[in-house]
């Protein structure tokens, strides 16, 4: 790695895993919300690792977040119930991939303990619950969260109320947004130290923020094509911020790999 490079801060795009869904357009799609994290991540100056958590080994956790400066865990599947005592057998819940979740669960625990700022986007935001102790709700009854029709329209606008007392809404600039959502599972109760910053209408809790770690999850898809405002900057932003007040623990030499 040149020295240029070393001098960006890295950013670990944490995905699901990288083969073996049952629906490949499902699969299209998160790749196609995947790539648009990489590019806003390499415009706002980051360097990106991202990997696939069903594919890392365990002996590499801990050095893949020593090696890097901030962690984002993107969506994907649901996260395995048996990880915050819900019902395994419950119907409602679809495909699951135990081990790639209880690797993020390593991952996200290790940046928090590590200082490292941590971003979730929507299962992200699930998973970054499930992992500090907290528990979800395993199906959202309706069509107000995602479009049951086609993956490629499963996108759903709505409205949302941030608390204007956290950093999400300084960072957003604004305590009222239209954002674009696709899930059916949502944070039901709340990991210790962790408190709710936005909801939906309908209570539904839509933003996440620590109460002292470097730590903002929101349920929605900042990083879809049709998004409206700057959500994805400006949580990269927050990152950003995080890694310039405490500096970067990472060693100059580590290395980076995709």
């Amino acid at each position: 790695m040149n020295d240029s490079a070393r001098e960006r801060p890295v950013l670990l795009v944490l995905d699901v895993v990288d083969g073996g869904r049952d629906d490949p357009a499902y699969e299209d799609k998160l790749n196609e919300l995947t790539a648009g994290v990489l590019r806003a991540a390499a415009d706002s100056g980051f360097l990106v690792d991202r990997v696939a958590a069903g594919s890392l080994p365990a002996g590499d956790r801990a050095d893949r977040v020593t090696s890097a400066d901030a962690l984002i865990v993107m969506g994907g599947e649901d996260v395995d119930p048996a990880l915050y005592g819900g019902d395994v057998d419950d119907p409602r819940v679809g495909q699951t991939f135990p081990a790639a979740d209880r690797a993020q669960v390593d991952l996200i625990r290790a940046a928090v303990a590590a200082g490292r700022p941590v971003v979730g986007i929507c299962r992200g935001m699930q998973i970054v619950n499930v992992a500090l102790g907290g528990t979800l709700v395993p199906h959202l009854e309706g069509d107000a969260h995602v479009n049951p029709g086609s993956v490629a329209d499963c996108m759903v606008d709505h409205d949302i109320t941030v608390e204007p007392d956290s950093a999400m809404a300084r960072v957003f600039g604004a305590t009222q947004l239209t954002v674009r959502s696709a899930h059916h599972q949502a944070v039901d109760r709340l990991g210790p130290e962790l408190r709710v910053t936005a909801r939906a209408e309908d209570g539904t809790i839509e933003a996440l923020e620590h109460v002292s770690a470097p730590l903002w999850c929101v349920q929605w898809h900042p990083e879809d094509v049709g998004a409206q405002g700057t959500v994805l900057t400006d949580l990269l932003t927050l990152a950003h911020d995080a890694i310039d007040r405490t500096g970067s623990p990472r060693p100059q030499g580590a290395s980076v790999s995709g």
